[in-house]
């Protein structure tokens, strides 16, 4: 395999592994500590197969087309004279046969030809882009005149303005407008200024070549994956595009400044429509002069084909996509989208992948490609979590409210159609907010709700109960609310007529809004009232101005199998803080999609045990056969003394430690875990992270600690950091730590470092990598089993024991239970080992973890190392003996 250098022995068998699972169509699990240079064993094991598959399929088309040639000069037999007509199997003459096979063999043929042809101009047109620095100089210079053209005009208008009266300013200004828009987003006069063929937008049709479709959890990990690609021996021969959504990838800063996603999506879309409606509106424009509406500047076809052109040619990421935009005067976000079909190696956000609606809307073609998920530990939470949807009881009676006064406002204007669907979605509203226990025609804020809890219902039985199952929610939401657009036009009349703050001339036509504008005022009120946390500003004006929008995915999530999913009804004070939610139990159904088209799926991470999650919730139940699926797993790149687990099963008193949710208040508990740390803190350098179970426990045993003076004792040899809250806050904390802990290594006073308190599952258990001296040891208090009160978990126990073969081992639901808390585990403690030559300890808090079933589920190259030690002593002198080598080792 192609490597930018000597690869270690386990990237090797990785790739090779890799390699396999793609020739073979497999489904594959495959799990490389992070540190292994997991990443660059991805892109040289899948690129140099993509490679030798491309070749392969030329070698077979030009076989084919060779024999084609050779056969085009031979009579058929069927055509000799005198030769009698003879039956074949089917029961139809040989010479019919002959001829209908021969014809699929010429379609066929033909196909090829057509394939080729487009293949070899589009190489012809990269590489002429690629090495014609003049066809970049003639697009820059045409972009330059446009800007210089657009504010001539700008600058004639003020001195119009200055000279001129106020009437003959608007008619020119309007005239202008409409002339620099049709210049400036005109489809058909934009095909020579780049130098390429008219018909070089064929390309825009053109089939989906065989390609990786790559997907992680964040667009940071996607932007460092596109930078091992760019380092990679196939960095300047790969063809790649980045996707992201609007909110990444907008440069118009008009439509940016909204901030919510939803209100970006929709003012882009919003704009596109303006000017496929000004063009037909110029075809059709009579006597009445049209009302110009804001069209989308970057949004021009011309540029986006090179812009198109230009991320082919050169390996780009998200940054970089965008800076090219703003520089091209193009779209990123639907200029990446043009650059699919061509693409060998699309990079993405998994939930644009996983979510079925939204890979269509970006053009996102499955069949027979490849997909890779990184950092899938979290994939079957991820899937539930995109499939799932919730609604409060505020957005519920406020969507009411505008859909009301739109269809008062426009009910002569509305088709019986149209009417009928807007009646039918006030009565799901109205329904919805009476299971909640209120009046739609209330305030929310000023309903108190008479039985609080939460109650869970089958989709059917929630249907039901709201009597709204003789109401076909497919017709309503997919054909409806999808096609009519009704939210977003509901957003338009909102926006123009619902803020409290803008004044309405009040006449005859206008008075019934008023109504929505107090409406609107008294939620406003009403939340101040109730003494709300305060809300981010576009997440209110989202609140307030769109909240059919999510009705819309909530509506679309009762679509489900009745099996398939729950409705919990949550009560809590006022019908306004109650809310419905959708819960997916299944999320095998909307993965099983994916699998069935792909022709390989690899499902990677750095932690992925416990696997058999993974296995039998989400690959046995989306049909997948276990003869397809293939595990593996390497071990790290460490030398084996450079790791020291221990499981730990008592402090240093004696104490038997056993951290379960009716023993951990105890105080002897929290003093044991207080010896154990400073007892730590006197031998351990640099950095100690220690993970709670909760952010309420963390807190409880600071207190406690702080009241003890174990706080103290702990602050004399490191300096104490806690995990904050916020995640705004988390970069200038671990800022803090990382900077104490310098300071203190170059000083060598009394102080070693720092104790940083975290939680696991929180903003410092995944994504921050705690290496060298930052991480020398990880500390793990207890085992952090999830909330197993929780409704929603309840109902995935009980489904999962309903759904799962019962094996011999204990039931379905207890092993989701372990798994939930391995995994959380696993990711935690893995951050501490980030290279070759890093070292750190690591020290798990609880007896129970030394049993067989928990043991088995950490990291093979963790567990093949971990010690467990009864008593404290014998711990102790293991991590002073580590301690002390390891920096001599240095």
């Amino acid at each position: 395999f192609p490597f930018p250098y000597r690869p270690y022995p386990i990237q090797e068998r990785f790739m090779a592994a890799l390699y396999a699972a793609l020739q073979a169509g497999q489904v594959g699990i495959f799990e490389s500590p992070t540190g292994t240079g997991k990443s660059l064993s991805l892109i040289c094991g899948a690129l140099s197969w993509l490679r030798d598959f491309e070749e392969k399929k030329k070698q077979e088309e030009a076989q084919l087309l060779a024999l084609e040639d050779k056969e085009e000069k031979q009579p058929l037999a069927s055509d000799e004279p005198g030769r009698p007509d003879s039956k074949g199997s089917s029961g139809e003459p040989d010479w019919i046969t002959a001829f209908v096979q021969k014809k699929e063999e010429q379609d066929m043929v033909n196909k090829l030809k057509e394939e080729q042809i487009r293949r070899k101009k589009r190489e012809e047109r990269l590489e002429k882009i690629r090495h014609n620095v003049q066809l970049k100089y003639a697009a820059k210079r045409k972009r330059s005149e446009e800007d210089e053209t657009k504010r001539l005009l700008q600058l004639s208008k003020e001195a119009l303005s200055e000279g001129a009266g106020a009437e003959v300013l608007e008619q020119l200004d309007h005239n202008e407008e409409e002339l620099i828009l049709a210049e400036y987003e005109s489809d058909e006069e934009k095909k020579a200024a780049s130098g390429l063929e008219e018909d070089d937008d064929d390309d825009l049709e053109e089939e989906h070549v065989t390609k990786i479709y790559y997907c992680s959890r964040t667009h940071s990990q996607l932007s460092q994956f596109v930078h091992e690609v760019q380092k990679s021996p196939f960095g300047k021969d790969t063809r790649l595009v980045s996707l992201g959504s609007r909110q990444n990838l907008c440069v118009n800063e008009e439509v940016r400044r909204l901030g919510a996603l939803q209100l970006i999506n929709d003012r882009c879309t919003e704009m596109q429509k303006n000017k496929h409606e000004k063009k037909s509106g110029e075809e059709t424009e009579g006597k009445k002069r049209r009302v110009s509406r804001a069209t989308c500047p970057f949004y021009s076809y011309e540029q986006m084909q090179f812009l198109r052109d230009e991320v082919l040619v050169e390996v780009k990421d998200i940054e970089q996509l965008v800076a090219l935009g703003r520089e091209t005067k193009a779209c990123p976000y639907y200029g990446s989208r043009y650059a699919i079909p061509a693409a060998q190696l699309v990079v993405l956000p998994y939930q644009m992948l996983l979510h079925e609606a939204t890979r269509s809307a970006a053009g996102i073609k499955l069949k027979d490609q490849v997909v890779i998920i990184d950092e899938a530990h979290n994939l079957i939470d991820t899937i539930t979590c995109i499939h799932s949807a919730e609604v409060s009881g505020s957005q519920l009676c406020c969507a009411h409210s505008q859909l009301q006064q739109y269809m008062e406002r426009y009910r002569k204007r509305l088709k019986a159609k149209n009417l009928m669907y807007i009646k039918q979605i006030l009565y799901l509203l109205e329904r919805f907010v009476a299971m909640l226990g209120g009046n739609v025609n209330q305030n929310p804020s000023c309903q108190a709700v008479s039985q609080t809890g939460t109650v869970l219902k089958s989709i059917n039985d929630f249907l039901f109960q709201s009597q709204i199952d003789n109401i076909n929610l497919f017709k309503v939401v997919q054909r409806y609310c999808e096609r009519s657009l009704i939210s977003r036009k509901l957003f338009g009349f909102v926006e123009r007529y619902g803020n409290p703050a803008t004044a309405v001339r009040m006449n005859k036509e206008n008075q019934r809004v008023a109504g929505l504008q107090n409406f609107l005022l008294t939620l406003q009120q009403g939340s101040e009232k109730e003494g709300d946390p305060p809300v981010e500003p576009e997440n209110e004006q989202l609140r307030a101005a769109s909240p059919l929008m999510q009705i819309e995915g909530f509506l679309s999530a009762l679509t489900n199998a009745n099996e398939d999913g729950r409705v919990i009804l949550n009560r809590q004070g006022t019908v306004g803080q109650s809310s419905l939610k959708f819960l997916l139990l299944n999320p095998a159904v909307h993965f099983a999609k994916v699998v069935k088209e792909c022709r390989a799926v690899i499902i990677a991470g750095g932690t992925m045990q416990p696997v058999a999650d993974f296995r039998e919730q989400l690959l046995s139940c989306a049909g997948v056969d276990p003869a397809r699926v293939v595990e593996f797993s390497c071990g790290h790149v460490i030398p084996p003394e450079n790791i020291l687990p221990i499981i730990l099963c008592s402090g240093p008193s004696n104490q038997q430690l056993e951290f379960t949710y009716q023993t951990r208040d105890l105080p002897q508990m929290m003093d044991e875990t207080g010896r154990i740390l400073c007892n730590l803190c006197n031998v351990v350098p640099g950095g100690v992270v220690c993970f709670f179970p909760s952010y309420d426990y963390e807190k409880q045993v600071h207190a406690h600690w702080e009241k003890t003076g174990l706080l103290t004792r702990l602050a004399a040899k490191k300096k104490i950091f806690q995990e904050p809250k916020k995640a705004n806050q988390v970069e200038q904390v671990l800022a803090e730590y990382a900077k104490c802990i310098k300071r203190c290594s170059q000083s060598a006073g009394q102080m070693t470092g720092a104790l940083l308190l975290s939680v696991v599952g929180g903003k410092m258990s995944e994504g921050i990598n705690f290496s060298d001296d930052l991480g020398r040891c990880v500390i793990m208090v207890g085992m952090p089993y999830p909330n197993i009160k929780s409704p929603e978990l309840q109902e995935k126990m009980t489904w999962l024991d309903k759904t799962m073969p019962r094996a011999a081992g204990p039931a379905p639901s207890r092993v989701l239970i372990e798994n939930l808390c391995m995994k959380a585990v696993n990711q935690s403690i893995g951050r501490a080992i980030r290279h070759q030559k890093d070292f750190a300890s690591i020290l798990l808090l609880d007896h129970r973890y030394a049993r067989p079933a928990i043991f088995n589920k950490l990291p093979q190259w963790i567990r093949e190392r971990t010690q467990v030690k009864p008593a404290f002593g014998a711990a102790f002198a293991e991590l002073r003996k580590v301690s002390t080598f390891s920096y001599a080792w240095l």
